[in-house]
């Protein structure tokens, strides 16, 4: 009974230990990458502005879990999320000899980037969806993956050798960026608009609805 409890506690003991710091590394990663969006958007703004004017770039910081990047149409929305989280063993990472040799690189801290249109956060359009363009999971050695849309389909795809750097995570947002700009609205057929009723006209100003047209979402091979 006593050995039982001991291996509980011992258990415990390893796993908090992990996860905590794993979510220190994922939110000194996340700060980094606000720190570097700033930057970025400034330089942006410096390079934009001479060429037109009405082009506006603007970062936005929500909270210490949330920030966003709003240009042209598009918004970043990027999140980090507070829980630590692992795989199921047939997941893509999971096949991997660097995970396997150590259990505690079985957990993952993850930060999300969504785009969206900027005017759904603008009008509060509730039911507007938003997309994700990927997905950055972070280990308890500062290693990370990521899951996403080609333009995040980086050079560097083993997560054995990803070690984070602020050149990388600049990539990243950049890369990110790159997703949004080229995710087109698409318009809805003529079909679906040719007839409304009063209660949708007056609950919806904009009469039709435009869609971003999504990702196709990869996962990271790591094996």
């Amino acid at each position: 009974m006593e050995d039982r409890l001991n291996d509980i506690v011992l258990g415990l003991e390893q796993k908090s230990a992990a996860k905590q710091a794993i979510y220190r590394n994922t939110k000194e990663t996340f700060d980094k990458m606000k720190e570097i969006s700033v930057k970025l958007v400034a330089e942006l703004t410096e390079r934009i502005t001479k060429k037109n004017a009405d082009i506006v770039i603007e970062y936005i910081n929500i909270s210490e879990h949330e920030f966003h990047i709003k240009f042209s149409g598009d918004l970043l929305v990027f999140v980090m999320h507070s829980n630590i989280i692992t795989f199921p063993d047939d997941y893509e990472i999971m096949r991997n000899d660097y995970i396997e040799e150590d259990f505690k690189r079985r957990f993952f801290g993850h930060i999300m980037a969504y785009n969206f249109m900027a005017d759904t956060i603008k009008y509060n359009r509730l039911d507007d969806p938003g997309y994700l363009v990927g997905r950055m999971l972070v280990n308890i050695e500062k290693h990370f993956c990521i899951e996403g849309v080609k333009q995040l389909d980086l050079a560097y795809d083993r997560i054995a050798k990803n070690v984070i750097t602020d050149k990388r995570l600049r990539i990243i947002v950049e890369s990110a960026m790159i997703a949004a700009v080229n995710n087109d609205l698409m318009g809805q057929d003529v079909s679906d608009i040719e007839r409304i009723t009063l209660k949708q006209k007056l609950e919806n100003t904009h009469l039709t609805k435009p869609r971003k047209l999504g990702f196709m979402i990869s996962p990271e091979l790591t094996h």
